[in-house]
């Protein structure tokens, strides 16, 4: 149960409430933002809770256990700071949401009803529908380390160890959302940033980016097929920097990296052909308890 705060116990116990709801939203990037149900603007923490955003929140639900509670946000785009670029962005993705119950008439009388992070948000008609999900979704997330056959690691990361260099070029032709030709990566061969990641260092995407789905090498020209388009239309001229790519598996990790000391993977697990394998049938690998390679 929880506690509420003096001031707005006394309000609650008064004949006639003034409330309303505030989301105090902060994104990604640090940025903090927010919006009230209220007529007029409110300030929580120094932070301008804004009127008028065309903001309508559905009813939250709530459960016993380790259900995951959750509502829906409905609104307009470009209303009080939010827009479609931001949102394609991924600056919403994952950003946390606090939800107070707030006397309008003194907002130091408040109570502080659930944290939640956004999850899915849909868009269209210049509208928007955003998922909130309560604490409980980090129980569905995947924790620790699985037996694979492939690395657990990031390529770059603290536990791969391999230092990784960003290659810089400047696009020499684009379709504006998801290809582009790079002269600056024509010295590399096909298929070395297939799986790496594309950077843009200027223009309208500027900070973004996004994984590299293939790599291929056309007239002696590096051209890049990515896996989302950029949120933003790309044009011939921006810069971006790309990092090869690494489809974690012990023989790219030794071969192309030189990193196999470091492979967080466990390659020498027998795969499902031997499990599968037929009791007393010699065919390879035989399962004799010797080593699967020698």
């Amino acid at each position: 149960m929880k506690a509420i705060q003096t001031g707005l116990a006394a309000h609650l116990a008064g004949g006639v409430t003034t409330l309303c709801r505030c989301w105090t939203l902060t994104r990604s990037d640090g940025l903090v933002l927010g919006f009230t149900d209220h007529d007029q603007d409110i300030t929580l923490d120094g932070v301008i809770h804004r009127a008028r955003s065309g903001l309508e929140a559905s009813e939250a639900s709530a459960e016993l256990g380790f259900a995951v509670a959750g509502m829906d946000v409905a609104g307009v785009l470009h209303a009080a700071g939010l827009s479609e670029a931001d949102i394609r962005r991924g600056l919403y993705d994952g950003a946390t949401v606090r939800i107070s119950l707030v006397s309008w008439s003194n907002p130091d009388d408040r109570q502080l009803l659930d944290v939640m992070v956004i999850g899915e948000i849909r868009r269209g008609d210049s509208a928007f529908v955003a998922e909130l999900r309560g604490a409980a979704h980090r129980f569905d997330e995947e924790r620790g380390r699985l037996y694979t056959r492939r690395c657990s690691a990031d390529l770059g990361d603290s536990r791969c160890a391999k230092p990784v260099s960003a290659v810089g070029s400047t696009i020499a032709a684009t379709d504006g959302a998801g290809t582009v030709t790079l002269p600056g990566l024509a010295g590399y061969t096909g298929g070395w940033f297939s799986g790496g990641r594309l950077s843009f260092t200027s223009g309208a995407n500027s900070g973004h980016q996004v994984e590299i789905r293939q790599h291929d090498l056309i007239d002696g020209l590096a051209v890049l097929q990515l896996w989302l388009d950029a949120p933003m239309t790309i044009a011939a001229g921006d810069g971006v920097s790309a990092t090869p790519g690494c489809d974690k598996s012990f023989a790219t990790c030794r071969s192309k990296f030189g990193n196999s000391v470091n492979f967080r993977g466990f390659p020498h697990i027998p795969g499902t052909e031997l499990l599968l394998q037929v009791a007393g049938q010699r065919v390879a690998p035989v399962a004799d308890g010797g080593s699967l390679f020698r």
